[in-house]
């Protein structure tokens, strides 16, 4: 589905990226963890063709992505912090978001309904909350029926009857065969969803596994004292 090959990428001295190769298939919902600069936004936005790699090649569906803005049509993006026009409504951004997008196809309309987004229609993106607009980003994300989603931070500020709400969808997107993305810095939030775990640091994939695989092999029953337990291995 998506394969990144010797991706690099160095910001002036900062390498911040290092020759990254990982395969990402349906049905994966991945964790995409790592300390604060280990180069997970970048990942996420090479991906997105928001950051042009110095070196190696993004395969979208066995297709190179470099040159081509098409694929972005298969992807959701729910970004940790919605930056939308200020003067412009709930509405007015949707629709907007709708005919960037062009589809044909049937709108999911789930989380839309579930999170009433249609009372707010005509409320302005200024006068919202933090979780209200939250709840806006992950909407459109899961609007367009994307085989794709990438989800940073998705819980964060939601309260938590609209954050179960949104663990059940990725939950029924995974078991539909969509290809998921999450970063997060609260694993407990991610134990029931995740099938797969990318650790990274200083640029680098330290770990690439199955989520059973992984308590298997450490012995532990989470996700977090597994990758505790690997750390502590490493530094001893």
């Amino acid at each position: 589905m998506i394969e990144t090959v010797n991706i690099s990428k160095r910001f002036g001295k900062l390498q911040v990226l290092n020759n990254i190769n990982l395969n990402l298939n349906r049905g994966e919902c991945i964790a995409l963890i790592g300390p604060n600069g280990c180069g997970k936004t970048t990942l996420i936005k090479s991906i997105l063709g928001m950051v042009l790699p110095d070196t190696g090649a993004i395969i979208f569906d066995g297709k190179n992505i470099k040159g081509d803005n098409l694929y972005r049509a298969h992807i959701g993006y729910m970004p940790q912090i919605g930056r939308y026009p200020e003067n412009m409504s709930i509405g007015q951004v949707t629709d907007m978001i709708k005919g960037i997008r062009n589809s044909n196809e049937p709108l999911d309309n789930d989380l839309y309904e579930q999170f009433k987004i249609g009372s707010m229609w005509d409320k302005k993106m200024r006068t919202l909350s933090g979780g209200t607009i939250q709840k806006v980003s992950a909407t459109l994300a899961f609007m367009f029926n994307p085989k794709v989603l990438i989800l940073d931070e998705p819980t964060a500020g939601l309260d938590p009857i609209a954050s179960e709400v949104l663990k059940e969808k990725i939950i029924a997107a995974r078991e539909n065969g969509k290809l998921i993305l999450i970063t997060s810095h609260l694993l407990s939030e991610l134990e029931d969803i995740v099938n797969g775990v990318i650790f990274m640091q200083e640029g680098n994939v330290k770990l690439h596994s199955n989520t059973e695989e992984l308590k298997k092999k450490t012995g532990e029953d989470t996700i977090a004292k597994s990758i505790i337990h690997l750390l502590k291995n490493e530094q001893a």
